[in-house]
């Protein structure tokens, strides 16, 4: 018994290892450096991105590339589309230098197959730091209260086993 369990922890042992071979040649575990490294790479290339809004569905890159073609060297035209491969309207332009950035924000408002262009400097996105917005009161909605049902004769001023007249209609919550 004692040799078997010696195999298997060996066995689990060169397990590991090859894991964390394999890990080290995908790249998976990156350390510290490389992980800032990578993180001031993008932001460079958000420096040199712009964002274009209210771009028409038929648009090609190429079409675009050419309207920004006068704003500086265009790298790359990236142009979103959903999972069925519909455009989003919207397209981000990648350019060579920074300053071009500069001259792409002077087209904010101009017309692409007749619709006028939202161009704005890309931000460079932060894990973590999405925006929240509280709910607001709504009228109509029913009253949702996050606390698990207490039975109304404890702290009822009517008494064990008595209910107000006029009582809301209870609502099914599943996950109160």
């Amino acid at each position: 018994m004692k040799k078997r369990l010696k195999e298997m922890e060996e066995e689990a042992a060169a397990l590991r290892e090859m894991q964390a071979k394999v890990e080290k040649e995908m790249g998976a575990v990156q350390d510290p450096a490389s992980a800032a490294a990578s993180q001031a790479s993008k932001e460079e290339v958000d420096n040199r991105s712009v964002f274009v809004g209210n771009v028409d569905y038929a648009c090609t890159p190429e079409e675009v590339q050419q309207h920004f073609q006068s704003c500086g060297t265009v790298n790359r035209v990236t142009i979103l589309t959903d999972k069925f491969g519909h455009p989003k309207g919207f397209a981000y332009v990648e350019f060579l230098e920074v300053e071009a950035v500069q001259e792409a924000l002077l087209l904010n408002e101009s017309e692409l197959h007749g619709r006028q262009l939202k161009v704005l400097p890309k931000r460079t996105n932060v894990p973590g730091m999405k925006q929240y917005f509280p709910r607001r009161f709504n009228p109509y909605a029913g009253y949702r209260f996050r606390r698990p049902y207490v039975p109304p004769y404890f702290y009822s001023p009517y008494g064990y086993g008595k209910v107000p007249r006029f009582r809301r209609p209870a609502r099914y919550m599943p996950y109160y």
